[in-house]
């Protein structure tokens, strides 16, 4: 007979992500996430498979707890001040409670951006693409830009939001507000 589980996987998780959120997937090992979890690595492989397996269930709890803040950006109806509004969300995300400084996102498509993980590339992926075409659609309402300028646009974005998840690792809060209302000076 199976034996009862004397954990509940979604607390686990949760633990885990904030160990790889602090760490990173390749500093982080079987030893600390035990000890994280508070559970043995026999638990971790018959629940998760592996290291791997719980980096990505702990990528998917990290989704869900941005959701909130992507719901609130796809309802918005207010453009780039939406798209601000958004960035200033993300950080504050960071100053919760608990939570770790940066993106877990970002941390992790910059630490596997040279690897040849197919299922953690295609998570970021389809991640990227949800924000950018988020982007694209907040530029759009706008109404005075044309399709290219609306792109380059949707890129600078991008890439000033990743260099916004790791300046929030590091820089202080008035930095990182500086940073967003320069981003969106011009705009």
């Amino acid at each position: 007979m199976a034996r009862k589980k004397a954990y509940i996987e979604e607390e686990v998780i949760e633990k885990a992500m904030r160990l790889f959120w602090r760490n990173g997937y390749e500093s982080t090992s079987m030893q600390m996430l035990e000890k994280e979890m508070g559970i043995n690595k026999f638990s971790i492989y018959s629940s998760f498979g592996s290291k791997h397996g719980v980096f990505l269930e702990s990528l998917k709890s990290y989704k869900k707890k941005v959701n909130s803040i992507f719901e609130k950006f796809k309802n918005s109806t207010n453009g780039v001040e939406g798209i601000k509004e958004f960035f200033y969300d993300s950080v504050n995300l960071c100053y919760q409670e608990g939570n770790q400084k940066g993106c877990l996102i970002s941390n992790t498509y910059n630490e596997f951006s040279e690897t040849e993980d197919d299922l953690v590339k295609g998570e970021m992926t389809s991640f990227m693409d949800n924000l950018k075409t988020l982007l694209i659609a907040k530029l759009r309402m706008d109404g005075t830009k044309d399709e290219k300028t609306i792109t380059k646009q949707a890129n600078f974005l991008l890439l000033a939001k990743h260099g916004l998840a790791a300046a929030s690792r590091v820089n202080s809060r008035q930095e990182i507000e500086d940073y967003i209302e320069m981003t969106f000076k011009n705009l």
